[in-house]
């Protein structure tokens, strides 16, 4: 019998406006340390709190594309 595992699904930033670096990494298929070297490149999107790197959500997603509406044209 096949086994899959389903990735896990990028949180609303509404509910969840932050994700460790890590968890961001899970969702991008990246091991721990991928995923910090990826942060500290600016691959994944980055804010500096005290000594934690937080991803924020709704930049992760439009990075991905997911979120068809967050546009960067600033009035």
């Amino acid at each position: 019998m096949e086994t899959t595992t389903a990735a896990p699904a990028l949180p609303d930033p509404q509910v969840r406006p932050t994700m460790t670096v890590p968890e961001a990494g899970r969702l991008l298929g990246l091991e721990r340390a991928a995923s910090y070297n990826a942060a500290h490149r600016g691959e994944i999107p980055t804010i500096p709190v005290g000594r934690r790197l937080l991803v924020p959500t709704a930049k992760l997603r439009a990075l991905l594309g997911l979120d068809a509406h967050t546009t960067d044209t600033a009035a």
